[in-house]
């Protein structure tokens, strides 16, 4: 009795050895569900790594300001010439023989 000859064993012999083993298959597919399915996936961690660039960059931003702020504020302080400046801008004070005009820029 001869066996019937598979009509899928031509197409099945054009596949390369490596994509045939099963195991390999399944490495595949573990790899693929990792890099595009997974609640890490490959995106996730691209977003996340921008994020935190963003906010390296803020905090370095802010340490700055931060500084400048502690730099203006002993200068004011200690100067009774910058302690004036800074009533004049902020609060509008003036002397009594002065008169202010508040320029407003659109």
């Amino acid at each position: 009795m001869a066996m019937p000859k598979n009509p899928f064993l031509p197409l099945y012999e054009k596949i390369p050895k490596p994509f045939r083993n099963r195991y390999f298959l399944v490495l595949v597919l573990f790899f693929m569900w990792l890099i595009f399915f997974d609640k890490h996936d490959v995106l996730t961690q691209f977003r996340l790594q921008q994020t935190a660039d963003e906010l390296s960059s803020k905090k370095e931003f802010y340490k700055e300001k931060i500084k400048q702020v502690r730099q203006d504020r002993a200068d004011l302080f200690t100067n009774t010439k910058s302690i004036e400046k800074f009533a004049r801008e902020k609060y509008l004070m003036k002397k009594d023989d002065e008169d202010v005009f508040v320029i407003i820029e659109e």
